[in-house]
């Protein structure tokens, strides 16, 4: 369960196999090993109830110590991860955004602009169903789905584990695609080279005040669905200012899947983090 929402405990199914959440595990993950695993891998995901409430025999310290010790043992597997991305010039973008978004549209958009120019592959995560990676795989790419059941967030394991089963190019790109939540995810590196936030212009202008963990973390920031602005009260330049507010350093782009919007300043960034990420390798 994860200590900073408090959501339940339950079941990870990664490419059919269901992975039970109770307890630390030691697995090496993207690097080191080509097998599978078909039993069960246990992830300590924290106490029955979120810091700062009062659960039956778990002192506030101990629950302290308890999300010090989940978040420590995520940035192990994602530092491993960063470590494998780098070395074999991945280029790994952490999708996050509320549900509704439309990630997934853009993603599909995107891929289809990039028309087999860069080697890419997308992990998907969601609740429940795999409806949005069978998205992915229609427009050819490969794409492996993670249903996290009760759970709010990707973690740097799975991302490991899914990422080994993709068997990822070298010099490539990987897209992945978190749980639509701006809470949790903020908290959990997944390795990524960067955090992408996604925020439609269906939503308020003041999210990214809001949530400002979320839009602190990211990098970059697509305001999406523009092409619905002249429909709505939304103030887009508000919108870019609240999020400056909490990250000044924060890289806007307006986007529109359906009119094509900024799609292209989107796949330059793309295209440049992709040619980096080679060439970082190749030294």
């Amino acid at each position: 369960m994860c200590t900073t929402c408090g959501c339940g405990t339950g079941q990870t199914l990664i490419a059919g196999h269901a992975h039970s959440h109770d307890h630390a595990h030691d697995h090496d993950h993207v690097h080191g090993h080509d097998h599978t695993h078909d039993h069960a891998h246990d992830h300590d995901h924290g106490p029955a109830a979120p810091v700062g409430a009062h659960a039956p025999g778990i002192s506030q310290a101990r629950m302290v110590r308890i999300e010090r010790d989940i978040l420590s043992k995520n940035d192990a597997y994602a530092q491993q991860n960063r470590d494998y991305f780098v070395a074999h010039g991945i280029f790994a973008l952490n999708l996050v955004s509320s549900p509704g978004s439309g990630k997934t549209t853009l993603l599909v958009k995107t891929i289809a602009a990039l028309n087999g120019s860069v080697p890419l592959a997308v992990i998907e995560g969601d609740q429940q169903t795999d409806n949005d990676a069978a998205r992915i795989r229609a427009v050819g790419a490969s794409a492996l789905q993670i249903n996290t059941g009760k759970g709010c967030h990707l973690d740097a394991w799975m991302v490991g584990r899914a990422a080994s089963q993709l068997s990822l190019r070298d010099n490539s790109l990987l897209l992945i695609e978190n749980v639509g939540n701006l809470v949790c995810p903020a908290g959990f590196d997944l390795g990524e080279a960067h955090k992408v936030a996604i925020l439609s212009v269906t939503e308020g202008e003041d999210k990214p005040l809001k949530y400002p963990d979320m839009f602190r973390a990211a990098d970059i920031m697509l305001l999406n669905k523009c092409d619905l602005l002249p429909y709505l009260a939304f103030d887009a330049a508000l919108a870019e200012e609240n999020a400056r507010s909490v990250n000044p350093l924060v890289r806007v782009i307006r986007t529109s899947a359906t009119s094509g919007e900024g799609m292209e300043e989107w796949l330059v960034w793309i295209r440049e983090g992709c040619r980096r990420a080679a060439a970082a390798a190749s030294k």
